[in-house]
């Protein structure tokens, strides 16, 4: 049996880490045994805790690139390294584009493109002056490769992402591996305002080839693979996290008409 992913010893800052996917991932990174700091505007309701330890919570607006720069400087300070960085601070509201206006969608622009961009730039920073380096996980979406009704321009953030992503693991080897998790949907507090009820939830489910959503964990056991020396030689990747995805339409039409 293969052990089991040991981080004891390392840092993550995970961004976005109060709630939904970014509480779990944090939840598997203390698991593993890392000193986890999750950063938002605002603090979590309650606690990000896992196996008795709990995750460290920093205020910070990520869309402020001078706050960004000395939060992870802070970070270097008090924790003498950095080892793991998860951009997963991101989202949209569901809007159609002649609906949105050209600031609204800007605005997604940023949070989902820009901002990682600027948390990687100042990660990479504290990470490349170490010894081992570091990772940089990014948090994308099938909806980078797919259209987006009512989340086009999200869709084509994360689309950006994953190019970044490639161009920063080419730049930045060997001392920082950069890689990305490209989700479909996962199951969160927030799956109602997108899905409606419990039944909405479950029809919805039923459409991913796997019968369900995913956990915020089961992303969290990914990021840590990615995190880890497992992943020693796994660099400007992209791994799918998305339950084999949509299923055909024409599995559903043959099942029909039998």
């Amino acid at each position: 049996m293969a052990a089991v992913i040991d981080l004891s010893g390392s840092v993550a800052v995970v961004t976005g880490g109060t709630r939904g996917v970014g509480a779990g991932i944090a939840r598997a990174l203390l698991e593993a045994g890392a000193d986890v700091v999750v950063c938002a505007r605002h603090p979590p309701e309650k606690p990000v805790e896992a196996s008795g330890r709990t995750a460290r919570f920093l205020p910070l607006d990520l869309r402020d690139p001078d706050a960004v720069t000395a939060f992870f400087q802070q970070v270097r300070r008090e924790y003498d390294r950095l080892d793991t960085l998860v951009n997963n601070a991101g989202g949209t509201p569901y809007r159609m584009l002649a609906e949105g206006g050209a600031e609204r969608h800007a605005r997604v622009v940023g949070l989902n493109l820009l901002v990682p961009l600027t948390a990687s730039l100042a990660a990479y920073e504290v990470m490349r002056a170490q010894p081992g380096g570091g990772s940089v996980v990014m948090v994308g979406s099938v909806s980078g490769s797919r259209p987006s009704p009512g989340s086009a321009a999200y869709g084509a953030a994360k689309a950006g992402l994953e190019h970044l992503a490639r161009s920063m693991a080419v730049e930045w080897a060997p001392l920082v591996r950069v890689n990305t998790l490209v989700l479909g949907m996962v199951r969160t507090e927030l799956s109602h305002l997108h899905y409606g009820d419990e039944d909405g939830i479950a029809a919805v489910g039923r459409t991913v080839p796997l019968g369900r959503l995913a956990d915020p964990a089961e992303i969290g056991d990914a990021c840590v693979f990615l995190a880890s020396d497992r992943a020693s030689y796994i660099t400007g990747a992209s791994l799918l996290v998305h339950g084999g995805g949509e299923r055909p339409a024409f599995l559903d039409a043959a099942t029909t008409n039998k």
